[in-house]
């Protein structure tokens, strides 16, 4: 195969994802339990910096500098969990994106670089791309950059994620390859100064709700719709990123998409309760509920690993696991975790299924690979959910895994199923 994101069909771009545990960036951290401690000291910094920025409802709140104000964005230091090849420029140089479907900005590291980190590709150098178009502060591409600034009549853009880590630099048009199609006049950040651990990636492709994320872009050609399939960790296959209304497939379980005014980066659902082994869990659908205030409400995020709930309904939900599960030796609490299993020796288990009922509806429950994981070398599993320190839910990449899911923005839906990966 010559290309290795080869796309499905004329106009629609099918891309290979990988997990950041995959992508051999860094070989220290091949050890079951340092990779998953460090896996779920990201998630917390990150679900710190999701719920800081929905319950702001803003950047506005932030202190104002000399340039711009901190924008805290759904990604946070070194938390890309699932990387995409990309090409940037003309001709096209190859690099690892990590996707997020919490924040917009496109951007990669580009020369010259005042402070970049390390990453796996050579550095973009748009002066050996002859489609690189720097971007003035007056156009109407700058007035859609969130605290947009303006340097030598250049159009600057700053994006801060929640534990300090940052890129800035100049806003630019650029062609971006995927697979066999080539997207021109892509609004990108050409980023100057970068700190954090991005772990090998060139950069971040925004895959949010605003105007300036790679999907916004695409709206007006593709129909505002992309359609994932996040591998599992305990497989070997590639899952895929399709963008395009052509991608939404035929036998989806669609549920509404809902839009949060205050924070529209981010891709809301309702859930209506949870299931254990069949049986609703007593909960109160109010739990779930997106506010008029913009509080509260079901967010599904990328970037996000563990799947949160408010506190009294994961305690109803995580109580209700520990009931049908009682014939399993426990283990000690272990990280984020406080359900675990000593599953050593066991060739099979059987556990309760665990489901989601979605507003309206459809009902998804879970492989047993997304709510029981190994979290060490020695048979230790946990119950792969946490409380939410806030009303906040939101449904994480383990729990999404090997289940495509589709999001027709277009149409505010979003779809489950019907393939896997």
């Amino acid at each position: 195969m010559n290309n290795p994101n080869d796309s499905g069909s004329e106009g629609r771009q099918k891309l290979k994802l990988f997990h950041r545990d995959k992508v051999s960036f860094d070989n220290k951290l091949h050890n079951h339990s340092r990779v998953f401690h460090a896996r779920m000291q990201r998630d917390v910094k990150r679900v710190a910096s999701l719920i800081r920025r929905v319950s702001s409802g803003s950047a506005a709140s932030h202190e104002v500098e000399d340039f711009g104000s901190e924008v805290v964005s759904g990604t946070n230091q070194g938390s890309g969990e699932y990387f995409v090849r990309i090409g940037v420029g003309s001709p096209p140089r190859s690099q690892y994106m990590v996707i997020d479907s919490g924040s917009d900005i496109v951007w990669v590291q580009c020369k010259p670089c005042t402070q970049c980190y390390q990453q796996t590709d050579p550095l973009f150098d748009p002066a050996d791309s002859a489609s690189f178009m720097g971007v003035s502060c007056s156009s109407a591409v700058c007035d859609q950059v969130e605290n947009a600034g303006c340097n030598s009549g250049r159009c600057r853009y700053e994006v801060s994620y929640g534990d300090g880590s940052s890129t800035k630099g100049t806003i630019a048009l650029e062609t971006l390859t995927l697979g066999r199609t080539v997207v021109q006049n892509v609004a990108i950040g050409c980023g100057h100064m970068n700190q954090g651990m991005f772990v090998g990636a060139a950069g971040l492709l925004g895959l949010g709700g605003g105007s300036m994320s790679f999907v916004g872009q695409l709206s007006r050609e593709r129909g505002n719709a992309f359609s994932y399939c996040l591998v599992s960790r305990a497989t070997n296959s590639n899952g895929f990123l399709e963008f395009g209304s052509e991608a939404m497939p035929v036998g989806a379980a669609w549920i509404p998409l809902i839009r949060n005014p205050h924070s529209p980066s981010y891709y809301y659902v309702g859930l209506s309760g949870l299931g254990v082994g069949g049986m609703k869990v007593p909960i109160s659908e109010d739990m779930f509920q997106l506010t008029e205030l913009g509080d509260g409400g079901v967010v599904m995020d990328t970037g996000t690993a563990v799947t949160r709930f408010p506190t009294v309904a994961y305690e109803a939900f995580r109580d209700a696991f520990i009931d049908q599960t009682g014939n399993l030796p426990r283990a000690a609490g272990v990280s984020i975790f406080d359900t675990c299993y000593n599953l050593f020796g066991f060739l099979s288990v059987r556990v309760p299924t665990v489901s989601f009922y979605f507003s309206g509806g459809p009902i998804l429950t879970l492989p047993a690979n997304n709510f029981l994981i190994p979290v060490d070398d020695a048979g230790t599993f946990c119950f792969a959910f946490a409380p939410s320190p806030s009303g906040l839910s939101i449904l994480g990449n383990i729990q999404q895994e090997g289940i495509q899911i589709s999001v027709d923005g277009a149409n505010e839906f979003v779809g489950f199923g019907p393939n896997v990966c």
